[in-house]
């Protein structure tokens, strides 16, 4: 199957049906501690990594701050997982959320900071972040590397691996499982559908568990 297809069809599962394939499965993960900027804007995309370092005003030299070369390495419909360990520091503001809605980039997943909600909300750019603040970046963000592996909340993100975010969090499917974790998560989607019928016609929840083990 194209990796474009597998994409397109994971963009359609729940984060939360996504979610119980990989525990079955013993692979990939979930990011439950980034929020977004802006609710009512999922996204699904190939990961383009970066890692981050932060330190006190002054700390580095502007040009550190490559907040453009992680966006240079990003094609149409990538998601971007940016980690900076949790720092309170912004990595990602309006001009970049501006930047990266005019080349088609699906979303931003940042363990640290942005700014600029107004400005993010208006351009229609999707961010997850760990922290909402005006502590500006240069001279305190230092880019590291991008398209290495990252650690987010104990889940390595490799570049290429599969960003779903919705709602409710963010799955981290890898690139090598993708298939096996959307044909079952299909199979539990579809399972999910009929006991929402049949409670409607009502079935209780119990009874409902019990015919289907993977609800």
């Amino acid at each position: 199957m194209p990796k474009s297809t597998a994409i397109s069809q994971i963009a359609a599962l729940a984060t939360s049906t996504i979610g119980n394939v990989l525990d079955e499965l013993g692979a990939g993960g979930l990011i439950v501690n980034l929020k977004p900027l802006v609710a009512g804007r999922p996204f699904c995309g190939p990961a383009v990594t970066a890692q981050e370092t932060t330190g006190p005003f002054g700390s580095f030299e502007p040009a550190d701050f490559k907040v453009g070369a992680i966006l240079d390495a990003a094609a149409p419909g990538a998601v971007l997982v940016i980690a900076n360990d949790g720092a309170q520091v912004s990595t990602w503001g309006g001009l970049a959320s501006l930047a990266a809605q005019r080349k088609g980039v699906a979303g931003a997943v940042i363990d640290g900071g942005a700014r600029d909600v107004e400005e993010i909300t208006e351009h229609g750019f999707s961010v997850y972040a760990r922290h909402l603040v005006p502590t500006g970046g240069r001279k305190r963000i230092k880019v590291e590397a991008i398209g290495e592996p990252v650690t987010i909340d104990g889940v390595h993100v490799h570049p290429g691996d599969i960003i779903r975010a919705d709602g409710t969090g963010i799955a981290v499917i890898p690139e090598a499982s993708a298939e096996a974790v959307l044909k079952m998560a299909q199979e539990f989607d579809a399972n999910d559908r009929v006991s929402a019928r049949l409670i409607e016609e009502g079935l209780s929840l119990a009874e409902a568990m019990r015919r289907f083990d993977t609800i």
